[in-house]
């Protein structure tokens, strides 16, 4: 029935300015359905509308009221107190009829709230966030952001004008969450977050930190969706991985950007369904076991690589939605390619609509700019002190293992996280509460961090780019380690690199650059990396480096990438480092495949293709690869010719391979060298042959042994070493 409006109660003048400044702390008190003394009556705020009617009932007992107003966006009319209700409401743009936000109760759990608090909530991005969800039969988006000093928090998007008025959120007791069920909106919807400080400031809109979609930069929207919605074919795969040994396993790592790998024309990035109908079929022809994707997770700036993130929880727009990038990691899995994230817990932009002051105060970050600032990449620091932060992060990881099947983690710059003083001078850093430079919290979140990827990751690997000598990195957490499986070998690529752009003349005075890794090699699970850091800033491609005209910069190459293989380690490659891409890695340039008639490039590709092979086919190029026993010095002195010998094992009882190295374009012939049985070698690899691009010198394929002493065995081979070239050798048999 019609009801004027005198005989309602009236909203209270200070509530209603509040309402209409969008600052309101508590809407629930004064929105939404309440009791008076003659009845109860429903109470909405409309700025904008048209009109408004409260709805009950469906079909024939469907019954409308028109809500009253006195002009100033409140409307109001009267309702039984114990029957469902909806608001139906004319807009400039049209009429929508749906549930009133304001008639639910709360919406998250008392224990997503205190392990949210605790900091271990881990299955975060199902609670906070955009999560479409169905309460009392009525489907709808459950909002829920951390905002702990903010005074008042709305939900703007295109389902409400982008009107800071119109959903005002609630606060939640404990650690600070706001939260809002609105009905009639899903997947799809574009929204942020209107944040007002604790001295009611407006701060900037900001995208949802939890957000599982993004718009496509430069727009900067978060969009709701639910968790992907993808059938995957790859249990079988699974369990074989939580089966497996990575440790003894063959790891050869392709890292990719994937835009600019698909790209073949300048602005043009490419898709997930291209990168399945190009990228996988290469990495299978190439033989690499694992893809490692730069940082997909969403970045504003294109031009970081996505080493500066904002959106932790989603696939960058760019190449195109969650389901199609689970595609990509299926159809990976069915090529028997593992997927490997690099992913970015160290740092984070100072965007306005990101996570920097996102309440008004330093949330995410530390307040104090000694710890909470990265001078050399102009990025903030997360303060993993907190354990709400914590918690986050390490949600993070989990959602990108769990929900994209992910097989592995990089984690991106570990030492500016270990260290309190890392790229500081004296004076401008913070000590730890002993008084050193260790960044005690940082230690105590990483062993959190694998502690839980070996609880939960089935398998998944996770590896440290740490590029000190922290001691520990892949020791496991009940020995005082940091619990991670791998970590980056920076000294034996700075070493290599460094060995490889001498004049060959030179290296026989720089043995030292091939041999010190070895003295170490075993202290901790390496990985070999020759990553996309190694070919940017002016440091040129990896051809570029190498001395002498074309011949011989290429036979540096293959030289360099076979000893890279057989040494004792995992592999990582950037792309285009396998054919010899001859400019550095530009971003936003087509990617430069060689041409078909390109025999040194293409020749180089079928080395890093038949390396593969060779490392994947005999497990004494991998099974021992972190333990001392694999591994044996022939010659590691042979200064005058600059030559290096050593063996491979599996420990399996045969004869392990053996590797020559001439690192001179000099052939040496009739050079003897001792092995471990009689009879014949066979030619595994020579990095010189033919069809490589290289001269074709070796010998025949195989050699065989005569009973003369060297090197502490009774046999010998007397062999031909090619010129800036590698063998490798396996005992064939006794021979006739």
């Amino acid at each position: 029935m019609r009801q004027s409006v005198s005989s309602l109660p009236a909203l209270a003048q200070h509530d209603l300015v509040l309402l209409k400044e969008g600052r309101h702390p508590d809407p629930f008190a004064v929105l939404g359905r309440h009791g008076f003394a003659s009845g109860s009556l429903v109470r909405a705020f409309l700025p904008g509308c048209n009109y408004a009617e409260l709805v009950t009932g469906e079909g024939e007992e469907r019954n409308a009221v028109p809500m009253v107003t006195n002009g100033d966006g409140v409307f109001q009319a009267p309702a039984p107190a114990d029957i469902p209700y909806r608001l139906r409401i004319s807009w400039p743009d049209g009429i929508v009829e749906a549930a009133d936000p304001y008639a639910f109760g709360l919406s998250l759990s008392e224990d997503d709230i205190y392990l949210f608090a605790e900091g271990r909530h881990f299955d975060l991005a199902t609670r906070l966030g955009a999560n479409p969800r169905s309460f009392d039969g009525i489907d709808g988006v459950l909002f829920a952001v951390w905002a702990p000093n903010a005074s008042q928090v709305a939900v703007v998007g295109n389902f409400n004008g982008w009107d800071v008025r119109r959903h005002p959120m609630r606060r939640r007791l404990g650690p600070g969450i706001w939260e809002l069920f609105i009905p009639g909106i899903g997947p799809g919807a574009i929204y942020k977050y209107a944040i007002t400080g604790s001295n009611d400031e407006k701060l900037p809109w900001k995208a949802d930190p939890l957000g599982r979609r993004h718009e496509e930069p430069p727009r900067t929207g978060s969009i709701v969706a639910a968790a992907p919605d993808f059938e995957w074919d790859d249990a079988g795969w699974l369990k074989r991985r939580e089966r497996a040994n990575p440790m003894a396993e063959p790891l050869a790592i392709y890292e990719v950007h994937v835009g600019s790998w698909l790209r073949t024309e300048w602005g043009r990035m490419g898709s997930w369904e291209e990168a399945c109908d190009r990228l996988i079929p290469y990495l299978e022809y190439m033989g690499f076991s694992h893809v490692e994707l730069l940082p997909i997770t969403e970045h504003p700036f294109g031009g970081s690589w996505g080493y500066q993130p904002l959106g932790l929880f989603a696939p960058t727009a760019r190449l195109g939605p969650p389901e199609a990038f689970a595609r990509f990691v299926d159809r990976c899995h069915a090529a028997g390619i593992g997927v490997i994230l690099d992913w970015v817990p160290a740092h984070f932009p100072s965007d306005e609509h990101g996570l920097a002051c996102f309440d008004g105060t330093a949330l995410y970050e530390h307040e104090d700019p000694r710890q909470g600032f990265h001078r050399d990449w102009n990025t903030l620091i997360y303060n993993v002190g907190r354990r709400e932060v914590r918690g986050f992060l390490i949600a993070s990881a989990l959602w990108w293992l769990e929900t994209f099947h992910l097989d592995g983690l990089r984690v991106d710059a570990v030492a500016s996280m270990l260290y309190r003083d890392y790229s500081r001078e004296p004076g401008e850093w913070v000590p730890n509460h002993l008084g050193g430079r260790e960044n005690l919290e940082a230690i105590s979140f990483f062993q959190e961090l694998n502690t839980l990827v070996g609880a939960r990751g089935r398998g998944a690997i996770t590896i440290a780019e740490e590029s000190t000598a922290w001691p520990g990195v892949t020791a496991p957490v009940y020995h005082g380690g940091l619990g991670f499986h791998f970590k980056w070998n920076m000294g034996w690529m700075h070493d290599t690199l460094r060995y490889f752009a001498r004049n060959p003349i030179h290296r026989g005075y720089h043995g030292d650059d091939v041999t010190f890794g070895l003295i170490y090699a075993f202290s901790e699970n390496f990985v070999l990396p020759i990553s996309h850091d190694e070919v940017v800033h002016g440091k040129g491609s990896l051809i570029s480096r190498m001395p002498g005209d074309d011949w011989q910069r290429f036979a540096n190459l293959r030289l360099c990438l076979s000893l890279m293989w057989i040494h004792p380690g995992k592999k990582l490659l950037f792309m285009g480092c396998e054919f010899g891409q001859e400019e550095e890695w530009n971003v936003d340039a087509p990617f430069p495949w060689p041409a078909d008639d390109d025999v040194r490039r293409r020749g180089t590709m079928q080395l890093v293709r038949d390396l593969n092979a060779l490392y994947r086919g005999h497990p004494a190029l991998h099974r021992l690869d972190h333990q001392a026993e694999g591994f044996g010095w022939v010659i590691a002195d042979d200064q005058a010719n600059a030559v290096f010998a050593f063996t491979r094992s599996a420990g399996d009882g045969r004869p392990p391979l053996l590797v020559i190295a001439n690192m001179t374009p000099v052939p040496r012939h009739d050079y003897r060298i001792g092995v471990a049985a009689a009879g014949l070698w066979a030619e595994r690899l020579n990095s010189d042959a033919e069809i490589y691009g290289g001269s074709g010198l070796g010998n025949g394929g195989q050699a065989a042994t005569t009973p003369l002493a060297s090197h502490g065995q009774a046999q010998s081979l007397s062999l031909t070493l090619p010129p800036l070239a590698l063998l490798v050798l396996e005992h064939a048999g006794a021979g006739e």
